[in-house]
């Protein structure tokens, strides 16, 4: 019988949240939610010279209850300029920069208007650079829980640790490990970025 798991959008997802394209046969990931403020829908964490950094995506002022698929990008401050230079600030030392992020410079140039498909573009651009060919699916409606299939749109969040017992720390190099100590958990660009083609193991054993 095939596994399927339900996500919530996000932007450079978690280790954890990519483990799940691993353990599952296929990812249903919400479209149809009201946005949460604060969660990886909109950001993410990297490692950077003085330790873990926190990246957000601004979004546009909107009605309180605004289907995340059509949140807005807010583009009065350039945060596009300050992620890349971020990035490029934390991992171009690390083994294999050089040969992922031309992949990633175009989301840092082009102006998607949706968070939503910006997300998405860039997930599957990860995971075809991770060599993951989940079958990836969207709500057409919001998804009702009572319903028999793995829900991990609130389990995976900053904020929540230790409650996926099924996710495995797996200790890698990091850039800067020698400095502030192995950081566990940061976006999935931390582990592709130092591990690079063996990025699919780690997910698979974690």
């Amino acid at each position: 019988m095939s596994k399927n798991i339900i996500l919530s959008t996000a932007y450079l997802a978690p280790i954890q949240y990519f483990t799940k394209f691993v353990e599952y046969d296929k990812v249903i990931i919400e479209a149809h939610e009201n946005f949460i403020k604060q969660t990886y829908r909109n950001r993410c964490k990297i490692y950077g010279a003085n330790g873990e950094i926190s990246l957000s995506i601004p979004v546009k002022k909107s009605a309180p209850k605004t289907l995340i698929k059509e949140l807005q990008i807010d583009y009065d401050t350039n945060w596009r300029k300050l992620h890349w230079k971020s990035i490029e600030s934390a991992y171009n030392s690390s083994p294999f920069f050089e040969y992922y992020i031309d992949d990633f410079l175009p989301f840092y140039t082009k102006k998607y208007k949706y968070l939503f498909d910006f997300n998405t573009e860039l997930l599957i651009m990860i995971l075809e650079n991770i060599d993951i060919s989940t079958k990836i699916d969207f709500t057409e409606t919001f998804f009702n829980s009572e319903y028999e299939m793995d829900d991990f749109r609130e389990q995976i969040h900053p904020k929540k640790k230790n409650i996926d017992k099924n996710f495995k720390i797996i200790e890698y190099t990091q850039v800067f490990q020698s400095k502030h100590c192995f950081i566990p958990n940061l976006s999935i660009v931390d582990l592709l970025f130092n591990e690079g083609p063996n990025a699919s193991i780690i997910l698979s054993e974690a």
